[in-house]
């Protein structure tokens, strides 16, 4: 058992404990308030931005340095499996570090933190990055109880003037779309599988885009390269840190950060070989490339999914981020 699942199990009977003292109280009489009943926001706007700070130093620790233990604490879900990859990677052609670090800088944050009860607990962080040109960086931050520190599950970076406006209360609080939800074109907890789906089969649920359309043809194009077999297989990501999070936006959809994983399976025509992959593919690549190369990526991606009935049932990819996590040579 890990360290992290022996801390998780700790955490369990904690909770199983605290709640036989819930009912042993309420048994006698007193008045218990249900903290994760309660429709709370996820946090205060102080302690996000405080998170966002945590989170872009511990970053830029791990990067100066390519190592991953540094910001272990900070990532989760999709992003972690991303970050770690590229981390390893960038320390197995670099072990003093990274020669070109530049600190990563987010500012002019706006945050949509919105009300809900129970865990996990999360928010959207929306701020301007020195890297990524004119995009907006927007990350997910949760957490599944107090006693841990906010983690970064989802990271996207989509175009000036594209950002979601999210739908918010008299108090400034945005609003959680449910991953069942049936009021959209596509429910939040389908995304992923419709995604995975839509590269396959080409349904009309997407609208055309960097993303769809064309990330569509340059893989049919790959796939017919002279002595060079290119398959392609996608699955859906959908449960713990990889399950999608979704808020209203103000016209009545929603903006939905979900995850999917892809394979890219390149095999020589006899005689022939592979084409050399770059030094970072080499250092995750498990195996010799002899004549054929199995990339494995995850990607996270940030969409618009439509209220159902208003006129436009496309989704709209708004931004996605993929990297390499693993590969293995035959």
């Amino acid at each position: 058992m890990s360290p992290r699942s022996r801390v998780r199990g700790r955490r369990r009977s904690a909770l199983i404990a605290a709640s036989v003292t819930t009912l042993s109280l309420t048994a006698s009489g007193c008045v218990v308030v249900h903290g994760e009943r309660e429709v709370l926001p996820a946090a205060t706007r102080a302690e996000a931005a405080q998170a966002l700070r945590q989170f872009t130093s511990a970053y830029n620790k791990a990067d100066e340095a390519y190592d991953s233990s540094l910001d272990a604490d900070y990532v989760t879900g999709a992003l972690a499996d991303i970050d770690k990859a590229r981390l390893t990677a960038g320390r197995a052609n670099n072990p003093g570090g990274n020669p070109s670090h530049t600190p990563l800088e987010l500012t002019d944050a706006e945050f949509a933190i919105p009300k809900k009860a129970g865990w996990p607990r999360w928010f959207v962080a929306d701020a301007e990055g020195n890297k990524g040109g004119s995009a907006r960086w927007l990350l997910v931050f949760t957490r599944d109880s107090l006693d841990e520190p906010w983690q970064v599950s989802f990271l996207t970076l989509v175009a000036a003037g594209k950002v979601p406006e999210f739908r918010t209360d008299a108090d400034g609080w945005a609003e959680p779309v449910a991953a069942g939800s049936d009021g959209l074109a596509v429910s939040p907890d389908e995304l992923s599988k419709e995604y995975t789906t839509y590269l396959k089969d080409g349904e009309d649920t997407f609208e055309p885009g960097t993303h769809t359309t064309e990330w569509r043809a340059k893989r049919e194009k790959n796939a017919t390269r002279p002595g060079l077999a290119t398959q392609y297989i996608d699955e859906p990501l959908t449960n713990g840190d990889y399950a999608p999070v979704a808020l209203r936006t103000a016209d009545g959809g929603a903006a939905v950060f979900f995850a999917t994983r892809h394979f890219e399976r390149q095999t020589a025509a006899p005689g022939t070989s592979v084409p050399a992959p770059n030094d970072s593919v080499l250092a995750l690549t498990k195996g010799e490339i002899k004549q054929s190369l199995t990339m494995e990526f995850v990607s996270n991606q940030l969409v618009l999914d439509p209220a159902r009935g208003s006129g436009e049932q496309r989704v709209r990819v708004l931004g996605r981020i993929q990297g390499l996590t693993a590969a293995q040579g035959e």
